[in-house]
């Protein structure tokens, strides 16, 4: 049962609901700790943290799945094309990676593939610490667990989704290349 945090999450609510009300073929994908090579990202930061410190401190009890944009596109337009077949298959679906971690989990994977590609990218920090999420306070309200039930989505378009850290270390491979980070 959603229960939004904060007014971001009861706008994108209220979104869904106007449009399963009033859209009869629709899809609605919920998703969350979205990631692309292009822009900025949670491990951009990082990287870009780590090469300025030698310890980063990242909020530990927060979970969920970093989702590639590539995946969600993906996912996305076979879903389109399963839904022009069969428009019984209209409804909200959660999409994220398959797995689950934590932020300091998906830091720590960034400057593991960061020391993987060594000459794309100098890493100073050579620790990841943890800290609770009052110990960082923001202006927005976030939710610690943002971990989504994909069952319903996989079972209806017969999709395995991958476990989220190949589209993140491809994302990075994406990055390293690039020389962009």
């Amino acid at each position: 049962m959603p229960a939004p945090l904060n007014v971001y999450g009861q706008s994108k609510l209220e979104g869904e609901e106007l449009i399963q009300a009033n859209c009869p073929r629709h899809l609605i994908f919920r998703t969350s700790w979205v990631c692309g090579a292009r822009g900025g990202n949670f491990a951009r930061t990082m990287l870009r943290l780590a090469q300025e410190r030698e310890r980063l401190t990242v909020i530990d009890d927060q979970f969920g799945a970093p989702t590639g944009a590539d995946l969600l596109a993906d996912v996305s337009a076979n879903a389109i094309r399963q839904v022009m077949q069969r428009p019984v298959n209209s409804e909200l679906y959660h999409l994220v990676a398959g797995g689950e971690t934590s932020w300091p989990g998906y830091a720590k994977n960034a400057l593991n593939q960061a020391g993987k590609a060594q000459s794309a990218i100098k890493i100073k920090a050579n620790e990841v610490t943890s800290a609770l999420t009052s110990a960082s306070p923001t202006l927005a309200k976030r939710p610690r667990n943002s971990r989504l039930d994909t069952r319903k989505l996989q079972d209806t378009f017969g999709l395995t989704l991958p476990n989220w850290r190949q589209g993140v270390d491809r994302m990075l491979n994406k990055i390293f290349e690039r020389g962009t980070h």
